[in-house]
């Protein structure tokens, strides 16, 4: 099931999108925008590696720390994130859930997964001037150790926010049905005008709000298509604006300091050691000697997934650093194998939390 899901996932994105007819000026104007998100955002990942490399070797090679390497190593991640957040906008590839638009004709998946790109442009629109504001705010605050105004960590969020936006309306203009576009459009923007007309009968609801919100707007959502990181952020939204007196610039922030953990530094180095893992040929030698191992069993490259999510549980203290430790060295020569992509992310989620022996462990 999770197969067909992936599949789907890319067939509605080609059916709703890709088109013969599309124009060749938007097409190119979109490859020219991905290049230049796409090759500065290459650039920080170096540029991130050589950072920590010059702070790991200079605090314990040479006994003289450098104070600011932490620092312009948080901003530059910040900065990472945001771009690979439009990278992966422009490529479909924000986790979203597809059984909903599996199951339902080309006709209604085009306009489902027009419905998405509308209801994650709504998002963006809603918070790209209270992300402006908090990257004013932060202008007056200097960053301790290399002293220069937190602005230039904090216009990474607008930024983001607007490129996202800008893949999104090129998506909507390059869709082959003009009418299928227009009724995605339609339908997201009645359905955010009715929220906004009720907002004074949602106020005296109270608590029940979250049940409107984060059950319902954020399930509808989900089951919709919309990726979940929008469709949790327009709930979010929602709720903030039309039911409480709390500024917006809050979930802004919230987005920021999520982003702003050190231990978060440690995703792109597990990327970058498991591509040289594959590059060097010690992946496949692995994987063919697991194979050896488990091969005739039924499913035994799975289990070797897991057994790695087992060894590697709990090392960076971040989840998604285990998977980004484990996912470069085994998934390519699995689907190498057969193994359906599906499956193995599916798996590798599942396999995701620490299992509780490690937790005594450490404990």
């Amino acid at each position: 099931m999770a197969h067909v899901e992936v599949e789907v996932t890319e067939a509605a994105g080609e059916v709703a999108v890709q088109s013969p007819r599309r124009p060749s000026l938007l097409a190119s104007l979109e490859r020219l925008l991905g290049l230049a998100v796409e090759i500065p955002a290459a650039t920080l990942v170096v540029a991130e590696i050589a950072i920590l490399f010059a702070g790991v070797v200079a605090r314990y090679g040479l006994h003289r720390p450098l104070i600011w390497s932490d620092e312009l190593a948080s901003i530059l991640f910040l900065w990472l994130a945001m771009l690979g957040a439009a990278v992966a906008f422009r490529r479909s590839e924000h986790m979203r859930m597809t059984a909903v638009v599996a199951s339902a004709g080309p006709a209604m998946r085009a306009y489902l997964d027009l419905v998405a790109t509308c209801a994650a442009l709504a998002f963006l629109a809603l918070i790209v001037w209270p992300s402006w504001d908090y990257a004013y705010e932060e202008s007056f605050i200097t960053t301790p150790a290399l002293q220069i105004p937190n602005i230039w960590r904090a216009a990474a969020l607008p930024a983001g926010i607007c490129l996202m936006a800008a893949f999104a309306l090129l998506r909507l203009l390059r869709a082959a049905d003009v009418r299928i576009v227009l009724t995605a459009v339609i339908s997201v923007a009645v359905i955010v005008g009715l929220f906004w007309l009720a907002q004074p009968y949602l106020r005296p609801l109270g608590n029940l709000n979250l049940v409107i919100f984060f059950v319902g707007v954020a399930g509808f959502c989900v089951f919709a298509g919309v990726p979940i990181a929008f469709g949790f952020g327009l709930a979010i939204f929602g709720y903030l604006a039309l039911t409480t007196r709390t500024p917006v610039m809050v979930l802004i922030g919230r987005m920021d300091e999520g982003m702003s953990h050190l231990i978060l530094l440690s995703v792109p180095l597990f990327v970058f050691l498991g591509l040289l893992i594959e590059m060097t040929g010690m992946a496949r030698a692995m994987v063919a000697f697991l194979a050896s191992l488990l091969g005739h069993v039924r499913g035994g490259l799975h289990y070797v997934l897991v057994g790695a999510m087992y060894l590697v549980s709990g090392i960076s203290g971040a989840k998604a650093a285990d998977m980004a430790a484990v996912a470069p060295v085994l998934f390519p020569e699995m689907k190498q194998r057969g193994a359906r992509p599906g499956d193995l992310v599916a798996l590798l989620a599942a396999t995701g939390p620490r299992p509780r022996p490690f937790r005594r462990a450490s404990c």
